[in-house]
């Protein structure tokens, strides 16, 4: 079997989907992309395709290194997600040929059902607490939210306690029958990450997502020595190469990694089982389509770690488009009382609706995260 052809379809909201065929009429999808930077990717990819054109699709192993190691210059954030797309196509590809979902390949189920989370809130978050009542009756009982809105790097008093306030509203409308993480999306500098988390400490929430950039990894393990939140990032970390000296240095509970742009599943399986040997849980990072959301599930089903599920169904991103929008096989991620079964379709077990794909890439837009300034003009972090 040899691989003949490699197509991309940006679609909306801000997704890329990927398809490579082969000789034999065997096809896979990937989902390479990075949020706002969708055709950079697609180039990439493009650039990428003389080292695919011709070669045997199962060679998975040899294919990602020839990728990543022959154009010398490698990591980050595009040449990862590039990568990470591609190798989510071989993968279903070989599942495809042998008839066997991925989790089957990878030595079997650790576990019978994923636990998931749904967002709630928005960019600004407001309106919560009804949003998760609704999302209640829909079986879900974890969520995650923005912790803050735009904030200095020393702000003031009044926008710690807007940040507390609705968390603490939070518990008193649901006690402990909820769990929630908050997500402060490199939001908030070092000297505020001390104030916000001493602060927030009392509601007990699940996780504290990116309490410094990632650039500020320096920052984990001396928030994680102040507070008893346990602290989560590695979205913004590409390879198991960035994540090596963070779980080197301690500080981090949860890790999560994105099998859109960390690599794939072939990546994504070696920092999950380095994280296991440090003690740190995984909830792969996923507020992307399905063929992410369906790459992501293979490597929980695998992970002894695994311990949490992002999924984009409702997220405040998805004008335009939905998670199952392009899926035929829309059963099969049903989610029963904030879990998912095994995905159990071969490959990575999502039948891609090609036909609605392709009508919808003719339309796409190129999404932008908003630019946020603050109140003396300088730009502020989204």
């Amino acid at each position: 079997m040899k691989i003949i052809k490699l197509t991309t379809y940006r679609v909306p909201p801000r997704w890329m989907l990927l398809k490579i065929e082969t000789d034999e009429g065997v096809v896979g999808w990937g989902e390479p992309v990075i949020e706002g930077r969708a055709r950079t990717v697609e180039t990439a990819v493009q650039e990428m395709e003389p080292y695919l054109i011709g070669q045997d699709p199962s060679r998975i192993n040899d294919l990602w290194q020839t990728m990543y190691r022959a154009g010398f210059y490698r990591g980050g954030a595009i040449l990862m997600s590039a990568i990470a797309g591609i190798d989510q196509a071989l993968w279903d590809i070989k599942g495809k040929v042998l008839d066997k979902p991925v989790y089957e390949l990878l030595g079997g189920l650790v576990r019978d059902r994923m636990k998931m989370y749904s967002w709630v809130g928005g960019d600004r978050p407001s309106d919560i607490i009804e949003q998760i009542r609704t999302l209640q009756q829909g079986g879900f009982n974890t969520f995650k939210m923005n912790g803050t809105e735009e904030l200095g790097m020393l702000d003031t008093s009044a926008k710690v306690d807007d940040a507390v306030r609705r968390v603490a509203e939070i518990r008193e409308a649901f006690g402990s029958t909820i769990e929630f993480g908050l997500d402060f999306h490199g939001r908030v500098a070092a000297p505020m990450a001390k104030t916000l988390l001493r602060e927030l400490e009392p509601y007990r929430p699940l996780f504290v997502e990116e309490p410094v950039l990632a650039e500020q990894a320096e920052y984990y393990p001396r928030l994680a020595e102040m507070t008893s939140i346990p602290l989560a990032a590695g979205e913004r970390m590409y390879s198991r190469f960035e994540f090596k000296n963070v779980f080197a240095a301690g500080g981090l509970s949860i890790v999560q990694p994105d099998l859109s742009h960390a690599g794939g599943i072939t990546e994504c399986l070696k920092i999950a089982s380095m994280a296991e040997a440090y003690d740190i849980t995984l909830a792969p990072h996923c507020p992307l389509g399905p063929v992410a959301l369906a790459s992501c599930l293979q490597v929980d089903f695998v992970s002894y770690n695994a311990v949490l599920q992002e999924q984009s169904m409702g997220i405040h991103y998805n004008q335009g488009g939905e998670l199952l929008d392009y899926v035929i096989n829309k059963e099969d991620f049903k989610i029963v009382d904030g879990y998912c079964k095994p995905l159990p379709k071969p490959g990575l077990g999502v039948e891609v609706d090609e036909e609605r794909v392709i009508a919808a890439s003719q339309h796409a837009p190129d999404w932008r995260n908003p630019v946020w300034r603050h109140a003396d003009g300088s730009v502020a972090e989204w």
